[in-house]
């Protein structure tokens, strides 16, 4: 399984972007799927996750109201839509998956097995 996420840039406060992770391999279809970000100098935190069905997600608080998770499990794709970003929200992003289905939403990095390479976000005051 090989995840490729995309999307990240240079933004000013404000801005939105919209990530995206294509995951290859397995059966994305089971997968539970999660982004997780690394700001400088902080650890690895998730930020949203989504289910293997799409009807339960799951925001951190830093991010609700402004991060919008979808999957189409059609084009084996995870989506992150990231309106009105802050400077707090610079980091590496990275998308994660399950090896299957969970009872529930996994939201911890330990409980994910297969990641991507990470994409780069970068918002500017």
């Amino acid at each position: 399984v090989q995840l490729q996420a995309s999307g990240g840039g240079l933004v000013q406060t404000g801005d939105s972007l919209r990530l995206s992770c294509v995951v290859h391999g397995g059966t994305f279809s089971d997968y539970e799927t999660g982004w997780f970000r690394q700001g400088p100098g902080k650890e690895r935190e998730i930020v949203a996750a989504i289910r293997w069905s799409g009807n339960s997600v799951y925001y951190a608080d830093p991010v609700k109201g402004r991060v919008t998770i979808s999957r189409d499990n059609v084009k084996n794709t995870v989506f992150m839509q990231m309106n009105s970003l802050k400077p707090e929200d610079t980091g590496v992003y990275f998308c994660a998956t399950t090896r299957g289905r969970r009872i529930g939403i996994p939201l911890r990095d330990v409980h994910y097995e297969y990641w991507g390479q990470g994409t780069k976000v970068t918002v500017s005051s």
